[in-house]
């Protein structure tokens, strides 16, 4: 009998459950049976720091064979906890940068996984957002600033604004009341939009964010497509049930004997822009033809 740790950084009500199912399915089609020869102990820490700490001790005290992490917020934790047991992660921005991993070709120590994207792909988002919205001269980006992700897609936005003529401000997610006197503010004046950027606290706020989206009437670029089939106007980004496919073969990978350190962190070899026309129309926008022929799914 093989154990599987998973540390989930996000919420139970999220695409992230879905992905989870895709985990186990991918694994039964390897050969892996929960209750025959694997188990899987699953813990969710909701995007609160101290709960990814106890979750990630509270694991690596059982000794499981490998463990997955979903999430830049878990893995300081698993990190500090163990350099021995093998670490898969998904959905992760930036590896390298962070420190999880020496490089990307060969991750060199107990961990390795899938990229959600790089940094660069921040940049596209405020484009596409002119593109949508064209009126929108001034952008206010909601990241989790405790987290080197945060901090690197709001530092590339903010280098790619200048040059569509965007004025970009910052809102911190660690709070709901925070989030939506801050958006509130910014909406005082006319013209702006929405970015919300990747982490924990983005799903744990999803409901949130996309409601002041509608109540302020501002056009909001999402990073995956999640929060559009939610109400949100439009996204791009990866594939989460990809990321946990990956996992899964990495995890067999790992239990039939190979090793972390030589298997390298894949990025995704596709991204996919989602637009909702009926929020578009309820903000007053007419899509461009151009942007909805190049969209993969366009919800009515």
């Amino acid at each position: 009998m093989r154990h599987i740790g998973v540390l989930m950084n996000a919420i139970p009500d999220s695409d992230q459950k879905a992905g989870i199912d895709v985990f186990r399915q991918a694994l039964r089609q390897l050969g892996w049976t929960e209750g025959r020869n694997m188990q899987i102990d699953i813990r969710w820490a909701g995007g609160d720091a101290a709960e990814s700490r106890r979750h990630a001790e509270d694991l690596v005290a059982h000794a499981p064979d490998v463990i997955v992490v979903t999430g830049n917020a878990g893995m300081p934790p698993i990190l500090r906890t163990t350099s021995t047991i093998p670490i898969v992660f998904n959905n992760i921005a930036d590896p390298v940068g962070a420190g999880f991993v020496e490089s990307l070709a060969r991750p060199g120590g107990n961990a390795t996984g899938f990229l959600q994207f790089e940094y660069t792909l921040s940049g596209k988002w405020l484009g596409l957002l002119k593109e949508i919205a064209p009126q929108v001269n001034r952008v206010a980006v909601l990241r989790d600033a405790t987290l080197t992700a945060g901090v690197g897609q709001f530092a590339v936005i903010q280098s790619v604004a200048p040059s569509i003529g965007m004025e970009v401000t910052a809102i911190g997610l660690r709070d709901a009341n925070e989030i939506e006197r801050a958006v509130a503010k910014f909406a005082k004046v006319p013209n702006g939009g929405l970015i919300l950027t990747a982490s924990a606290l983005s799903v744990v706020h999803r409901g949130l964010v996309v409601a002041l989206a509608a109540r302020f009437n501002l056009p909001t670029i999402y990073y995956r497509r999640f929060f559009v089939s939610g109400g949100g106007l439009i996204s791009y980004g990866y594939d989460v049930v990809e990321q946990y496919r990956g996992a899964a073969g990495y995890v067999d990978r790992i239990l039939k004997g190979e090793k972390p350190a030589d298997l390298p962190v894949q990025a995704p070899t596709r991204y996919e822009m989602v637009i909702n026309l009926k929020t578009a129309k309820a903000l007053g926008l007419d899509v461009p033809p151009m942007l909805l022929a190049r969209a993969d799914e366009v919800i009515e």
